[in-house]
């Protein structure tokens, strides 16, 4: 068996929710483009994989053309010697664009193998450790996290900040705290809540807001600071505080986890299959992060292909914590000739060969690419530009 051809599909994902909820980027949940990889073979048998990113999906489409070189002729099965090839053949590697597009096309091997073998992609990481995947959903309005609960799921991730938009210091903890008092009373103690922070505060300030809802029993507290901020984590580790820590979603491969692995200056760790290294890739981080009894819980606001691949690790890991979602839209179904299985919140583990999940393109072709919610623009109260 050879690859013959490497296809993209870009197409729009939806908005469900960003009308009644507008006032806050949680509302686009599902407000943005979705890119597919569709890797062809000589006998027929053909892989899915999922690269998006939001305002990027063009550019990551242009990279995987570029790599689809590396493949053409090659036998599909030999996942691990292609993924070699698209990250060492390119000089200045591990960027989003290049790695996103690598981790499509990883994704969509390991679909091919499943097929071929006849058995769902979990079995080939060496069979699962669970039944289920527990899956959560972001919610920065409390009546959008309550209809998420009267759906069946347990787990809602909020955020930390009062605006997007001209963001004053002095405002931040005394807001976050009520948001998170008021989140907690009207959702009760058996959801789980979970803050994305955005990385977007200084250490200290993270220290106050952290320590401001510890009496709420967050899940974990997420991108305190800016991602490349190592050392201020560790400021974090330092100041006595009880809540877990999340990060990870822009880290693009194991040698960017490695650090924070190996200092465990978090406690969860969220690598997204989409953006760091594919399949491959995410089992190897999620196995650094074991050794330092670190849970992962996998980015993934995407759509149905990457929650697929998503659920196929988190199957396996035994480390694994819980797996974002992108909220309820008819589009994550309809584009999915049988839609994967999912109840009060949980997944039901692919019976199909490989990922399990396959698309219809004629609905891709339905909903092509729009201009999705462009770069966001986020501001200090001066108008200084700050971390979205």
């Amino acid at each position: 068996m050879k690859i013959t051809e490497v296809k993209t599909f870009i197409m729009w994902g939806g908005d469900a929710g960003a009308e009644k909820f507008s006032s806050t980027l949680w509302s686009a949940g599902a407000g943005r483009n979705w890119l597919f990889v569709k890797v062809e073979t000589d006998e027929g048998v053909y892989g899915w994989g999922e690269g998006s990113l939001v305002v990027q999906t063009p550019t990551i489409a242009q990279a995987v053309q570029m790599l689809s070189p590396l493949l053409i002729g090659h036998d599909p099965a030999d996942i691990e010697l292609l993924w070699q090839k698209m990250f060492l053949f390119h000089r200045y590697r591990s960027g989003v664009i290049i790695n996103s597009a690598l981790s499509a096309i990883d994704q969509a091997l390991w679909d091919i193998k499943g097929k071929v073998l006849g058995v769902p992609v979990y079995q080939l990481l060496g069979g699962a450790v669970r039944k289920q995947i527990r899956t959560y959903c972001g919610a920065g309005d409390i009546e959008l996290a309550k209809s998420l609960v009267q759906q069946g799921f347990t787990g809602i991730k909020t955020h930390s900040w009062y605006s997007d938009t001209n963001l004053d210091e002095t405002q931040v903890v005394p807001w976050f705290k009520q948001h998170i008092a008021d989140m907690r009373k009207e959702l009760g103690d058996h959801v789980d809540i979970m803050v994305d922070n955005h990385g977007r505060s200084r250490p200290t300030l993270a220290i106050r807001q952290i320590k401001a809802v510890e009496e709420y029993g967050l899940l974990f507290f997420e991108e305190p600071i800016a991602p490349e901020n190592i050392d201020g984590l560790s400021l974090i580790r330092q100041a006595g505080i009880s809540t877990d820590i999340a990060t990870g979603e822009r880290y693009l491969n194991r040698w960017q986890f490695s650090e924070i692995i190996q200092r465990q200056l978090v406690d969860v760790i969220q690598p997204d299959v989409c953006h760091c290294g594919g399949i491959s890739e995410m089992r190897r981080i999620a196995a650094l992060a074991e050794m330092r009894s670190i849970q992962v819980a996998p980015h993934n606001p995407k759509g149905p292909v990457a929650t697929a691949a998503s659920i196929h690790i988190s199957a396996t890991i035994p480390n694994f914590m819980i797996l974002e979602h992108v909220h309820p839209n008819p589009l994550f179904e309809k584009v999915q000739i049988t839609p994967m299985k999912m109840s009060d919140g949980y997944y039901e583990l692919p019976s199909s060969p490989g990922l399990g999940v396959d698309l219809d393109e004629s609905v891709i072709a339905a909903n092509p690419v729009r201009l999705d919610r462009g770069v966001i623009q986020v501001y200090l109260a001066d108008g200084t530009p700050a971390q979205p």
